[in-house]
């Protein structure tokens, strides 16, 4: 597995990160998924009792790649570098802007698809699906 020291160096350097590469960071994410795929929804929460969408992004780069990041919506916009959405990438921070002051975050896993705790729990949900569509806000990229 490639660690997040070693993606930054490869990055330095301009070299190539193989698909190999992109498997493992992808299947690390996919393993912290299936830990909690069956885990509701909870504002504040921060265990399998119940989890809300920035506890979720902050526990997967804590626990898959040792990478902290801040605990609310709000604080986590402002690490990593934005990214434009045609640019998305695996593992990039998605926001969304759900209502006059509600924000809500997940993470980017390819093919229009991202992992989140929703109200409905940890799902996978379509960016283009027309809710996400209309309340998107920015994305940040945490591995570079």
């Amino acid at each position: 597995m490639i660690t997040p020291e070693e993606y930054k160096k490869l990055i330095e350097a301009d070299e190539t990160i193989t698909e190999n590469d992109v498997k493992d960071m992808n299947q690390e994410f996919m393993d912290f998924y299936n830990e909690w795929k069956h885990v509701k929804y909870r504002f504040g929460g921060n265990s399998k009792k119940g989890i809300d969408c920035s506890a979720f992004t902050q526990r997967i780069y804590k626990e898959k790649f040792d990478i902290k990041i801040p605990r609310s919506t709000r604080t986590q916009v402002k690490v990593g570098k934005e990214v434009k959405k045609s640019n998305l990438e695996l593992g990039d921070l998605i926001f969304f802007k759900t209502g006059k002051v509600d924000r809500h975050v997940g993470v980017y896993m390819g093919n229009g698809d991202f992992m989140h705790a929703s109200i409905k729990g940890v799902k996978f949900s379509k960016v283009d699906k027309p809710f996400y569509k209309k309340a998107y806000w920015t994305s940040r990229r945490i591995i570079y």
